[in-house]
C-alpha cells in the first residue's frame, strides 16, 4: 500500500511520522511524508518518499518560535499567522500528495487533511500526541491561554465540559479560512477543526502511553492508545566520543535540553543551568548549548545528542516538557524538572508532578536560584527516583511503533 504522512510542527512533530514511516516501509508499504522543505533532507534519508508541503516556515526562526511560544498568544499567533493564512496552499499539496495514495495519516495541524480525505474519499487517520490535544472534561488539561481552568480539575465532567465550550465559541472566528475553503471545494460546510474534525471517523492514533494519560469516555470511540511512538534518528551512526568520555569520568550528571524548537529562543535558560548545576557540586550535559560563558570541565556543552543515549546516564532531566522529550525521559526512568514554553507542555508537567516523578518552574522563574532549589529537593528526596524508575519500567514494556503500525495495517487491509 502507498501511505502518505502529513505533518506541520516541530521536529517533535515529524520523528514519530518517521518513527512509524520506516517500520511500514519495513513491513513493504510505500510511504510518503509531506512536509515543510526544511525536513526534507531528515525524511529522505529514511530511504521515504518526501513531498513539499507548504507552509514552508523555518522551525529555527527564532523570532517566530518566540511568539508563538508566548504562552498567552501563541496559539492565535500559530494558528491565525502561520498555519490558517495557507490553509489553501497545503490543501492544494496535499491533494497532489495524496491523489496515489491509499490512506492518510494527518497531524493534528494539518487543517487541511479532513478536507482533502473527504474530497478524494480516502481513508485517513489522525496522529495525536500529547494528551491535552483530547480536551477531555473528564481529565481536563493545563491549557495555555486558560491555566487557571485547571482549580476546576475536580469539579466535574458537566462543568469542565461547559468551560471549553465556552472557549470553543469564543475561538470560533479562528476558523473562517477553513469554512470558506469548505464552501469553494463544496464540502459540508459546517466544521470545528479543534474540537471534532481533526480527529478522523476511521482512526485516531493516540501516540502517548497510558502511564501517562489514561483513555477518558469522552475520547472517540476509535481511538488506539498505543504508547510513545520513539524515534531519536541514525543512533547506530552517531558518534559522539566527547560525550562517551564525559559520560564515563563521573557521576550521573544533570541533563537540561530544549528539544528542538525553544532551543531556538532559549533566554537564559542554559546558563542559569549551568551555574545552578555547579552550585550543586554536580557535573552538567547542556544539549544544544554553545554560549555558557564559563570554564568548568564539570559542564559539557554539545549542539545535539539522541536523547536514548544520554538520558539513561542522567541524575535528573531538565526539559522544556514537549510530549516526544517527556516519552523519551519517561523511558529512561529518571526525575524530571520541566521548565514549559507552551503548547502541551504545561499540561505534560503537570501529569508528571501528579505522578511525583518530577517538578515544574515556570519559564519567567526560572533562574540559578529557582532552579537550584528545585533541582535539590528532585536529588535529595528518594521518592522521586523511585517514581520515575517505576514509570520507566513500565515504558520498557511497551512498543508505540509497533502497536500504531498494527493498527493503521489493520485500516489499511479492511
Amino acid at each position: 500500500m502507498r501511505i502518505l504522512f502529513a505533518t506541520i510542527g516541530s521536529l517533535g512533530d515529524l520523528h514519530p511520522c518517521l518513527g512509524l514511516g520506516t517500520e511500514l516501509k519495513r513491513r513493504g508499504h510505500s510511504v510518503v511524508i509531506a512536509s515543510t522543505e526544511a525536513y526534507r533532507s531528515r525524511i529522505l534519508e529514511r530511504g521515504l518518499i518526501f513531498h513539499s508541503l507548504r507552509p514552508n516556515w523555518n522551525p529555527a526562526d527564532s523570532e517566530l518560535i518566540r511568539q508563538c511560544e508566548d504562552l498567552k498568544s501563541g496559539p492565535e499567533i500559530l494558528f491565525r499567522k502561520l498555519i490558517l493564512p495557507h490553509l489553501e496552499d497545503t490543501y492544494a499539496d496535499l491533494s497532489s500528495a495524496a491523489k496515489e495514495c491509499d490512506l492518510l495519516l494527518a497531524g493534528e495541524l494539518v487543517y487541511a487533511a479532513p478536507l482533502v480525505a473527504e474530497k478524494l474519499r480516502l481513508r485517513w487517520g489522525s496522529i495525536i500526541l500529547s494528551p491535552c490535544s483530547f480536551l477531555s472534561a473528564y481529565d481536563p488539561s493545563v491549557l495555555v491561554n486558560m491555566p487557571q481552568l485547571i482549580w476546576l480539575r475536580n469539579a466535574g465532567p458537566s462543568i469542565n465540559r461547559a468551560f471549553l465550550t465556552i472557549g470553543t465559541r469564543l475561538t470560533r472566528h479562528w476558523w473562517e479560512p477553513v469554512k470558506r475553503l469548505r464552501l469553494k471545494e463544496d464540502l459540508r460546510p459546517d466544521c470545528a477543526p479543534l474540537t471534532r474534525d481533526k480527529f478522523s471517523p476511521n482512526l485516531v492514533l493516540a501516540l502517548f502511553s497510558a502511564v501517562f494519560a489514561k483513555r477518558q469516555p469522552d475520547w472517540p470511540a476509535h481511538t488506539v492508545q498505543t504508547g510513545f511512538a520513539f524515534y531519536d534518528g541514525s543512533v547506530m551512526d552517531v558518534d559522539l566520543p566527547e560525550l562517551t568520555s564525559f559520560l564515563a569520568a563521573g557521576e550521573p550528571p544533570i541533563v537540561f535540553t530544549l528539544g528542538s524548537t525553544a532551543v531556538s529562543h532559549p533566554g537564559n535558560f542554559y546558563q542559569a543551568s549551568a551555574e545552578a548545576a555547579l552550585r550543586l557540586g554536580k557535573r552538567a550535559v547542556l544539549i544544544g548549548s554553545g554560549d555558557v560563558r564559563m570554564d568548568s570541565s564539570q559542564i559539557l556543552e554539545i549542539p545535539y545528542a539522541p536523547y536514548s543515549v544520554v538520558f539513561p546516564h542522567a541524575s535528573v532531566i531538565v526539559h522544556q516538557g514537549g510530549s516526544g522529550t517527556t516519552g523519551q525521559a519517561m523511558r529512561a526512568g529518571r526525575p524530571m524538572l520541566f521548565v514549559p514554553f507552551g503548547w502541551d507542555q504545561p499540561d505534560n508537567a503537570a501529569r508528571i508532578e501528579r505522578l511525583g516523578a518530577g517538578l515544574s518552574i515556570a519559564r519567567n522563574k526560572y533562574s540559578t536560584d529557582t532552579a537550584y532549589k528545585m533541582l535539590k529537593r528532585l536529588l535529595n528526596k528518594a521518592s522521586f527516583a523511585e517514581r520515575a524508575a517505576a514509570l520507566g519500567q513500565a515504558l520498557a514494556m511497551q512498543n508505540g511503533i509497533q502497536e500504531a503500525c498494527d493498527a493503521v495495517e489493520g485500516l489499511v487491509y479492511v
